[in-house]
This record gives structure tokens, C-alpha cells and sequence, in this order.
């Protein structure tokens, strides 16, 4: 198989992922057309139509948008993040609360961990920051309902809450860690957290909001030199 062949698997909406990654940078199309020698109405058409231009032309807009071919082409979708090599002298730097408090700000998806009913246990959820805490929605009856409760009043169960965003492009990226005490939201707050507006993926009835406290906020970054 060719490097071409390689890249035009699995190429997905591309035109959709052309507005995501244009969007994430805060560009408009005549801003990517600088940067890519293409004309604007050129770059409309490729997000407005279902058509993939050729190897090279990906490859530029790819550049351009700060991302890879396959973060365009969606070629990468079911592979884990990080696969390819170190940037040349990366740094590791530590990363102060006021920061950490900053990047994960927007929401997301983060990663509870906890020690479940059947050991170490790591699940990915929709949050949001509400009020200086993290806010997500789960089920009744499920695991981060039932392993997360002690059973015993004004006593919590501590967790770990985890963020991270990598860009493969540019080889960096940032990991943070909050650490806390997870909440059930009782049912006399649920109207004011709601206002948090989180939206899990996964679908479904997940009615029970739980709220994690920071006690300890920490993060790491790795750039290059």
C-alpha cells in the first residue's frame, strides 16, 4: 500500500472536520486560504461537499489547521492517541492550579477514577465546571453511583479526575489531575447545577448528578524546545 492509499482510508466527513479544527483555532476560511494557497471559495465547497481533494492538498490543509491527515481523513478514529514519536527535546512542565483551573474550564470528557466494587476502576464522562467544581451525570444503580457512596452520612469517598488533550501534530500536549471528594448532588440542588448544562454522549436516562470538590489540582505540559 502507497503513502496515498494510506492516507484516503476511512476519510469520513471531511468537510465537517475542516469547520471543527478551523473553529478550534478561531480562523476564518480566508485565513486558512492564506496559509494553504487555496482560495476561500475553494476551501467553502470542500466543506459544504462530500468530495476529498488529493494527498497534497490534505496534507497542507492538515498543516495549516495545526492537525494531522488523519485528524481530517478520520483515518485514526479507532486508535488509541499518541502513537507516534517524542518531539526532538520535549519539556515537562509543571503546571500551577490557576492553570489547570484554565484548561479544563471549557468541559469536556474527563476520566474518573475510583476504587470500585471490582477494583481500580477508570470511566470516561461528560463534565462541566460549576461553581470551582466538576459536575457529571450519571445513572442510578450504576457503578459511580453506588461504589462512590459510603453509606454513611457527611462521609465521602475521594476520587481522582482526570483531563488531558494531546495534539499529535505538533507533538504536545497536557494532563490534569483533580483530586477530591465525589458529591451526590441532593435533589434540592439538581435545578442550580443543572444550569451546568452537561450533556453525557453516551445517551440514556443518567438523572443523578454528582459534583467532585478539588481538594489538590495538578498538570503537567510537554512542548518542544
Amino acid at each position: 500500500m502507497t503513502r496515498e492509499d494510506t492516507l484516503m482510508t476511512g476519510t469520513g466527513d471531511f468537510g465537517r472536520r475542516i469547520r471543527h479544527h478551523r473553529d478550534r483555532l478561531g480562523l476564518t476560511r480566508e485565513q486558512v486560504a492564506a496559509r494553504t494557497d487555496l482560495s476561500a471559495e475553494y476551501l467553502q465547497y470542500l466543506e459544504d461537499h462530500p468530495d476529498v481533494p488529493e494527498t497534497g492538498t490534505v496534507i497542507r490543509l492538515a498543516a495549516a489547521l495545526e492537525a494531522t491527515p488523519q485528524d481530517l481523513l478520520d483515518s485514526g478514529l479507532d486508535h488509541p492517541p499518541g502513537p507516534g514519536i517524542a518531539a526532538g527535546d520535549p519539556v515537562l512542565q509543571v503546571l500551577d492550579p490557576q492553570e489547570c483551573l484554565r484548561l479544563i474550564a471549557p468541559g469536556g470528557i474527563g476520566r474518573v477514577a475510583f476504587n470500585g466494587s471490582h477494583g481500580p476502576t477508570v470511566l470516561p464522562v461528560n463534565y462541566k465546571v460549576h461553581d470551582g467544581a466538576i459536575v457529571f451525570r450519571t445513572a442510578y444503580g450504576g457503578p459511580m453511583d453506588q461504589d462512590l457512596r459510603t453509606g454513611r452520612e457527611g462521609v465521602e469517598i475521594l476520587i481522582g479526575f482526570e483531563v488531558d488533550r494531546i495534539d499529535e501534530a505538533m507533538r504536545q500536549g497536557w494532563s490534569v489531575l483533580v483530586q477530591g471528594p465525589a458529591h451526590h448532588v441532593p435533589e434540592d440542588e439538581v435545578d442550580k447545577v443543572a444550569e451546568a448544562h452537561v450533556t453525557p454522549w453516551a445517551g440514556g436516562d443518567r438523572p443523578l448528578y454528582i459534583r467532585i470538590v478539588p481538594h489538590q489540582i495538578t498538570g503537567r505540559r510537554i512542548h518542544a524546545l
